[in-house]
């Protein structure tokens, strides 16, 4: 590799932790919702409607995030595609910043009638179009970023991120929680759940701060330079040359991103119906599992790097489909420290296992002129059947009863189905393209 090592490796450095600050401030602010659905909402703006419909239709509108999402990722993927990925990167997290402040001053129905969940509804999907194209960016800036050989540990970085984000928005809620006016009256405006979401302000702010530093990815710019980023639109090119890559792509995520939405959504206010717990208890369980996950993640890559995507993918999809019916073993257990345990198994045991080279396991299989469309349009749908799908099964599997055998067996034949798409897909991790190896040969910062 010629030219300066060192000025690469500082480049390399700010992509990586502004990558990282960013997804975590984003993921913030969409998992702040995901957690309060379960535990505020239904109350401030379902107020006159049984607890069961109330909670039922607090996990809708978390699904209409979600259902955003595909749309966010080919909208910022389309533009990331032409025009490079970091002005991209800073349109997202402003409007994430903005709409999670909104959710924050928002009356509820007691104030404004049905009003309230329509604008929730609104502002819901907006959130979700910015994550929707903030996933992708961010874990390609990172991985654009890095050399041949640590790709899968440089995408990582930005992926773990998000449960970063999980451990800032459940410790947060956690903390407040604890307040007689966490949730006062529904005919009460202010209660103190709604100061996570107003700070989310001040870290919108850093984050924007840290992408204003970074130069635009390398291979995009080489991309650009060698005249590969045309005027088509990307998204036919994933029909007519990545159509297998897509499919196989958004088969391999949906399982472990729905035990992700699973831990982050439903199980907390599951245990808390159990009586072992409490919410806040339940709460700082999750978070110590999600400051857990925030290095499993990179483990998990940093061993893709070395072993490959496959093998690692493979062995962590069959871990999961057989060691969460320990999960859930732990979490009927009614014993506080065996259901904290039960969280440290579903996030940085299992679902790290499969999870952590996502991000190189699907950036590698596009070009960098279709990379940021590929890898959000894969993502995305994953994330919608599985994350987004995660609350509403569970509710309908579990219900407000204590039997998880159906839930745990949907989620292993999930598993099953990951890896097998795993299986088919080639191995990436030697692969390069021709602008990959010219910018690996000439790296400047």
């Amino acid at each position: 590799m010629s030219t300066t090592t060192a000025g690469t490796s500082g480049q390399t450095l700010k992509a990586r932790a502004s990558s990282f600050i960013g997804s975590a401030v984003e993921y913030y602010d969409f998992l702040l919702y995901g957690a309060a659905a379960g535990l505020v909402f239904p109350k401030l703006f379902f107020a006159n409607l049984p607890v069961a419909l109330a909670t039922t239709l607090s996990y809708v509108i978390l699904f209409t995030g979600y259902a955003a999402r595909p749309l966010g990722g080919l909208l910022f993927g389309h533009f990331g595609d032409k025009f490079g990925r970091k002005r991209m990167l800073f349109i997202t997290l402003l409007v994430m910043g903005l709409v999670s402040v909104s959710i924050g001053l928002m009356p509820g129905s007691a104030q404004i009638g049905v009003a309230a969940p329509v604008i929730l509804v609104v502002l819901r999907v907006i959130q979700g179009i910015a994550v929707g194209g903030e996933w992708a960016g961010a874990t390609l800036m990172s991985m654009e970023h890095s050399e041949h050989g640590k790709k899968g540990f440089g995408a990582s970085v930005a992926v773990a991120g998000a449960p970063m984000g999980a451990v800032l928005a459940t410790l947060v809620l956690g903390l407040f929680s604890g307040r007689k006016d966490f949730m006062l009256a529904p005919d009460i405006w202010w209660a103190s759940w709604r100061i996570p979401f107003l700070l989310s302000f001040v870290v919108v702010l850093v984050g924007l701060y840290l992408r204003s530093q970074i130069h635009e990815s390398p291979e995009f710019e080489e991309a650009r330079r060698r005249g590969e980023v045309r005027t088509n639109v990307p998204i036919v090119e994933m029909w007519t040359k990545y159509r297998k890559e897509v499919v196989l792509g958004i088969l391999a995520t949906g399982a472990p991103l729905f035990l992700q939405g699973l831990l982050a959504v439903w199980a907390v206010p599951y245990v808390v119906a159990g009586g072992a717990v409490g919410r806040q208890d339940a709460l700082m369980m999750l978070t110590v599992s999600n400051f857990l996950h925030v290095f499993a993640i990179p483990a998990s890559a940093w061993l893709s790097d070395r072993l490959g995507r496959r093998p690692v993918m493979i062995g962590g999809a069959i871990l999961s489909a057989v060691g969460l019916w320990g999960m859930f073993a732990l979490f009927n257990t009614n014993q506080p420290l065996l259901i904290g345990l039960a969280f440290i198994v579903g996030n940085p045991i299992l679902q790290a296992s499969m999870y952590g080279p996502i991000g190189a396991f699907l950036g590698e299989k596009f070009d960098p002129n279709a990379r940021y469309t590929g890898v959000s349009l894969t993502y995305q749908f994953g994330s919608l059947i599985g994350s987004g799908l995660a609350p509403l099964i569970a509710d309908q599997f579990v219900g407000q009863g204590r039997d998880t055998t159906s839930l745990a067996l949907y989620m292993s034949v999930f598993f099953v189905i990951s890896g097998l798409a795993v299986v088919l897909s080639r191995e990436t991790r030697h692969q390069q393209t021709h602008t990959e190896r010219f910018v690996e040969a000439n790296l400047v910062d």
